[in-house]
């Protein structure tokens, strides 16, 4: 049986740089599979008003999804055998917000 994931696509796109210098960088397309409804993550995240404003609470939504999906995709992975157990208790802090 195939585990089922929800779909997704990011496009980044750098609009300006720090120093007012032409962006050199073409955009970074990116297609991926999470186990979570990344879209459903960001209105929660938006609810607790955790942060100063709904970009902050959209970037921090993607950012620990991306990031959390690969950490469990390589959990076994020694970069992540210190973290994991303390990933644990910040996911169970967020929830309880």
């Amino acid at each position: 049986m195939t585990k089922r994931a929800n779909k997704y696509k990011l496009t980044l796109e750098q609009v300006s740089l720090m120093k007012g210098e032409t962006p050199l960088s073409e955009p970074v397309s990116l297609e991926f599979e999470n186990h979570d409804e990344i879209f459903k993550i960001i209105d929660i995240i938006k609810e607790k008003n955790l942060f100063e404003n709904e970009n902050q609470a959209t970037e921090f939504a993607i950012g620990l999804k991306l990031f959390s999906e690969v950490m469990l995709k390589n959990r076994k992975h020694p970069l992540f055998e210190d973290f994991f157990p303390a990933f644990g208790e910040f996911m169970k802090k967020l929830k309880s917000q």
